[in-house]
């Protein structure tokens, strides 16, 4: 939701996209939070898709391997939506995180070079390469929540791991109200979390070198 309010107002031009999220956080009303909650918020998926990670290995999740799987798509999935949405804002460490991440494709025999020139759009990273990844930034969330359904689909299918690695269906209770108001409360702690973050400490988790226009000679 904030990255559409977003979009509404980011150029994805290399001459321009710098300028048009300075734009957003000065200019836009509370678009300074819009984009300090969508940039954080990332922050605070990852740390959630970590520690849900943790959990699984921790109980042993990986046995449904149909399960564990689509969540190893899913995790890359969502490492290539933020990779790209990472590079958008245009600053220094998004112009050298984008050259940096993509050559690395250049170690795959053969076709290397012409498939890192082909996601470049050209011979460097440039206006091409931003555009699409803009494009891309919008669309793979889209392939992340089928991923989210099928990982979810997978997991009804198994049933959830427990402490104990016992099949627990002879003893269950309902799902509401014994687990939906735990959602709930560790929802709306995070979401303060996320708040307090936004407000009053914005920057803690950024670089600050993206607060510097991209610049390839330096």
């Amino acid at each position: 939701l904030t990255g559409l309010f977003l979009a509404m107002h980011y150029t994805s031009d290399i001459s321009t996209a710098f300028s048009s999220v300075a734009h957003i956080c000065r200019d836009v009303n509370y678009g300074w939070l819009i984009r300090n909650m969508h940039a954080n918020g990332a922050s605070f998926f990852f740390i959630c898709i970590y520690l849900h990670i943790g959990r699984g290995l921790y109980y042993g999740s990986y046995l449904y391997k149909e399960t564990w799987n689509i969540g190893v798509i899913l995790l890359l999935l969502v490492m290539m939506t933020a990779f790209v949405g990472y590079v958008l804002p245009w600053g220094q460490m998004s112009f050298w995180g984008a050259t940096v991440i993509t050559n690395l494709l250049s170690a795959v025999p053969y076709i290397g070079d012409a498939l890192v020139q082909w996601i470049w759009g050209g011979f460097s990273v440039d206006n091409a390469t931003l555009t699409r990844f803009f494009a891309f930034h919008f669309l793979l969330p889209f392939a992340v929540v089928a991923a989210t359904a099928l990982h979810a689909l997978f997991l009804h299918e198994t049933g959830s791991n427990n402490p104990v690695g016992l099949n627990s269906d002879a003893d269950k209770i309902p799902f509401h109200p014994y687990f939906s108001y735990k959602d709930l409360l560790g929802f709306m702690i995070l979401l303060v979390a996320l708040t307090s973050l936004a407000l009053f400490s914005p920057n803690l988790l950024g670089d600050p070198e993206n607060f510097t226009p991209a610049n390839p000679l330096v």
